[in-house]
């Protein structure tokens, strides 16, 4: 379960004292170890605790972070990436100690080219900043995973979001990365060309690695352009299944829809008291669709004779951009308003993805679950690709509420899988689903920890993630 994941592992004191020694005299005062550095950067977002690194580097150049990796690899120390600290399974954490290497100063776009509709970037640029920096190209970076992420930590969790539906994913959107190896060099994976079949692909190895395997140190992007015109709505359903079953028909019958979010019931409530809207506390859908006039309108007619088809009630549209952006900012705000229901509890966030056309079954069994167990759970999901998330409030202080919360994400977990879904969509595996990536995986794992055994020999990169230390 959770936190029997997250179990610090061995220490190398002496091999820190000496890297921290050698990091002091080659990187001066980027190297920082005092308390509170160190606990900025072993902080979660959800209630795993809070493991920290015996330094914090600040990287600003690609010869900081050459010199971090060949100090810890001689002295077998572990090194942890760090972006933004927005992941939410403990994969910012050190275990081992170790050090963390802060990518916040390496924030440069380097390169972009509005004909081939593409950018490099260094890691710790984020998701916000891109965009605003893109705004007067026409081009945009469509990953939205709600917070504002660094590309660099997005990249190595393999990051998704609201507009996956159309978009895809980060595996799905970037071209290239460079990236340090575990004897300190820096290798590219690969071009700008849109595809290759030229040897193995490493990019979408590393992509999802969560630093396992390397540490990124720039990501090539696909870019889209600005659509020429953006609506997006709500509308009510009277159940989730009912709204589960718009969705499934709304993917089904090809409408190319942007985002279709589902929000529970719970959800809305949160909503609403915390971003002062006035929906009805029912199962809802956010809807968005990109493209011309003529096309958002007629895919918006299309979507309200489908929703009116399941039962929904009537479907509200706006090209309004600053209802539209209110409308996303609570769906982005989901997770602290469902915080703010209950701030006297911890919130523990969990997601799977199964099959589009097992989502409506999967959600009704989970919201079964949460009504039958007295949880207050809140449901959001990225549902036109079966994705969505649950986050669980409770008692921190109190085993009994943790033994009956983590019960709880272990059955959302198997009910996933015996779906023929994943045990996470897009918060990866950090240290909080290693025992259940061992149920999905089965013997795959092994190919996996080889994979991890031929790149980073000694175990420096991130260790205690993804894959359970073995004795």
């Amino acid at each position: 379960m959770v936190m029997r994941d997250a179990l610090s592992g061995q220490r190398n004191d002496a091999g820190m004292v000496a890297v921290l020694e050698i990091l002091r005299q080659e990187l001066g005062d980027r190297l920082q170890t005092g308390q509170a550095f160190r606990e900025q950067h072993a902080h979660t977002t959800t209630y795993l605790p809070s493991q920290l690194p015996d330094g914090v580097v600040f990287a600003e150049t690609v010869e900081d972070v050459k010199t971090v990796v060949k100090a810890c690899a001689a002295h077998r120390v572990p090194v942890i990436a760090f972006g933004t600290g927005s992941s939410l399974e403990g994969q910012v954490n050190a275990p081992s100690g170790g050090v963390s290497l802060d990518f916040s100063r390496m924030d440069k776009v380097l390169r972009v080219s509005a004909e081939d509709l593409d950018v490099t970037v260094e890691p710790g640029v984020t998701r916000e900043a891109l965009n605003t920096y893109l705004r007067d190209t026409g081009l945009f970076f469509p990953i939205d995973p709600g917070a504002n992420a660094s590309i660099g930590g997005m990249t190595a969790t393999r990051a998704s979001g609201t507009n996956a539906v159309r978009y895809g994913t980060m595996k799905d959107n970037v071209l290239s990365l460079t990236v340090v190896t575990a004897d300190g060099e820096e290798i590219t994976t690969g071009t700008r060309a849109r595809k290759s079949s030229a040897g193995y692909d490493l990019t979408r190895l590393l992509v999802g690695s969560e630093g396992t395997l390397g540490i990124i140190t720039s990501i090539t992007l696909k870019l889209q352009g600005i659509p020429e015109k953006i609506g997006g709505g709500v509308c009510a359903f009277p159940s989730v299944k009912a709204a589960c079953d718009a969705v499934i028909m709304t993917i089904q019958m090809g409408i190319p829809v942007a985002r279709i979010e589902l929000l529970d019931a719970t959800q809305i409530r949160a909503c609403n008291a915390y971003s002062g809207l006035s929906y009805e506390e029912k199962p809802t859908l956010f809807v968005e669709f990109h493209g011309t006039d003529d096309t958002v309108s007629m895919q918006s007619e299309q979507f309200a004779m489908i929703a009116e088809e399941c039962g929904g009630e009537t479907f509200r549209w706006t090209g309004d951009a600053q209802k539209r952006a209110k409308l996303w900012k609570a769906r982005h705000d989901a997770y602290w308003a469902s915080r703010a229901l209950a701030p006297h509890l911890n919130g523990l966030s969990t997601d799977v993805c199964v099959p589009i056309s097992r989502l409506a079954d999967c959600v009704a069994e989970t919201h079964a679950d949460i009504v039958e167990n007295g949880f207050l759970a809140p449901i959001v999901g990225h549902a036109g690709d079966g994705n969505f998330h649950v986050l669980i409030l409770f008692d921190d202080r109190d085993p009994a509420d943790i033994e009956r919360a983590e019960a709880f994400v272990e059955r959302l977990n198997r009910r996933a899988l015996s779906m023929d879904g994943t045990c996470t969509g897009e918060h990866g595996i950090g240290q909080g689903k290693m025992s259940f990536l061992e149920q999905e995986a089965g013997p795959a794992l092994a190919l996996m920890r080889s994979i991890k055994t031929a790149l980073d020999p000694h175990d420096i990169f991130n260790p205690g993630k993804i894959l359970r230390p073995q004795a």
